[in-house]
């Protein structure tokens, strides 16, 4: 089935996987130097220190945009750039590196869609407890108001926070993202503290004059491993943590299940926060997730059906559910199913749960990691073409069913350091070498075409 003539398509970034930079301009420290730091953090021992060095090279970076025909670049502000301690005024040479990206994108032709926070917390913040306590939330809002007093009036849509889920569960409760915590469901504060932000940071931007506002939680379809009781409400309560406590305190200004009534602070109050309307709501989607309970019969024989494979992520001891290998025909790089039906499936769902409440929809991250193939200054990666192309059929499945879905980002325009893994992971539509050297892939010149094809139908 056709997609829409007028669907956005660009790519996604993230400030510390590509600007490197970390001591020019007056940039103070994030969460995500301190954490590259410790011993075993990255699975490589690299950090973002340089990475695609786009601090220096981002005009490069905007002709790849105009050279690709996308019409959006979905890009991250770093919070240590504008505020180097996280407080205060806002650094003049920070802001007026993002005043360059932004002109230079509008006059490429590319609407710029910003997020503020894509997991760079300044170390100073962290310092006085991070996402855990509820100042963090309120200086997110302070410097969206710095940002946008300077940028509001190019910017076409303004993501606060990305993925909270993520960065709670990752950074928060298991320890394998910056900051490195492992507090297990103690976490879910630091999640309640990112929505707080979000929606103060939503006000902000609306005050400041904001074109659109958005957010961009990463979402996934959940499955059962068996029928079983226990698996049953494994999944559901997985579907809870992952899905629902962070799209419906934003949604529907509430918390699934009675959530809410573990969470800090006044959060009556915070969820009229949380829930200011959006203009749009982003889905970051690379694929579902089976869910089984620990050591239940289903997820015993799961495992021992795939002993190859590796689960998309590791559960700690003592958490009532666990993720269990996904066995489907072809895989990434990373070891994550390839499932495109389960955008689909994703995008529905949420029309369904929440029908009129949800804004209209872009798929703001989808993409995978391949291992490319360098020859004679070309990079084949056929694995990334397969992958997108069924990834945009599902979203003109999605648009079929009736999803209002009005765009799909590519993550991500560059190889990149990627988070953990360090550069042993590669996302991009461009090639970048050790000399930081730009190469687009065959899937660069793929989705090129099919720009132009999309564009010239009809």
């Amino acid at each position: 089935m056709p997609l829409p003539r007028d669907l956005v398509i660009g790519t996604s970034t993230a400030s510390y996987q590509i600007e490197g930079g970390v001591t020019a301009g007056g940039r103070g420290r994030s969460i995500w130097d301190d954490f590259c730091d410790r011993p075993g953090a990255i699975a490589d021992g690299s950090s973002g220190a340089v990475a695609c060095d786009s601090y220096h090279r981002w005009d490069e970076d905007v002709d790849l945009l105009r050279g690709l025909g996308a019409d959006a670049y979905r890009f991250s502000i770093a919070w240590p750039r504008i505020q180097p301690t996280g407080d205060g005024a806002a650094n003049p040479d920070g802001l007026d590196f993002y005043d360059r990206v932004v002109d230079a994108l509008c006059e490429a032709g590319v609407a710029p869609f910003a997020t503020l926070y894509h997991w760079d917390l300044p170390s100073a913040l962290q310092a006085k407890g991070g996402w855990m306590a509820r100042e963090t939330a309120e200086r997110l809002g302070d410097y969206a108001a710095l940002v946008a007093a300077r940028l509001a009036d190019r910017v076409a849509m303004w993501m606060p926070v990305n993925e909270p889920v993520v960065s709670t569960l990752f950074g928060h409760a298991i320890g394998i993202h910056a900051p490195g915590e492992s507090r297990g469901f103690e976490a879910l504060a630091a999640g309640h503290h990112l929505l707080l932000g979000h929606g103060l940071a939503t006000r902000a931007l609306r005050a400041a004059g904001a074109h659109a506002v958005g957010t961009a939680n990463n979402h996934t379809p959940v499955h059962a491993v068996g029928d079983a009781d226990e698996d049953v409400a494994a999944a559901a309560l997985y579907d809870t943590i992952h899905n629902r406590a962070f799209a419906e305190p934003i949604l529907l200004g509430e918390y699934p299940n009675g959530m809410g009534d573990g969470m800090p602070g006044p959060v009556a109050d915070d969820l009229a926060v949380i829930s200011e309307p959006l203009d749009a709501y982003g889905v970051n989607y690379y694929n579902p997730t089976l869910v089984g309970a620990p050591g239940s019969p289903a997820t015993v024989a799961a495992r021992a059906a795939a002993p190859q494979l590796e689960a998309q992520l590791s559960v700690p001891e003592g958490i009532p559910f666990d993720v269990v290998p996904m066995a489907v025909d072809e895989y990434t790089a990373f070891g994550w199913p390839v499932a495109p039906e389960g955008l689909t499936e994703v995008l529905v769902q949420l029309r369904d749960r929440y029908g009129d409440r949800l804004p209209p929809v872009h798929v703001t991250e989808s993409g995978c990691s391949t291992d490319d193939v360098v020859e004679d200054g070309t990079v084949h990666d056929e694995a990334r073409i397969r992958y997108l192309d069924r990834h945009l059929e599902a979203v003109a499945a999605a648009i079929d069913a009736g999803v209002d879905v009005r765009g799909y980002f590519v993550w991500s325009l560059l190889d990149n350091f990627e988070w953990a893994e360090g550069y042993t992971q590669r996302f991009g539509l461009v090639h970048v070498g050790a000399d930081q050297e730009r190469v687009p892939k065959d899937s660069y010149a793929w989705l090129r075409d099919r720009i132009r094809t999309l564009r010239s139908s009809g």
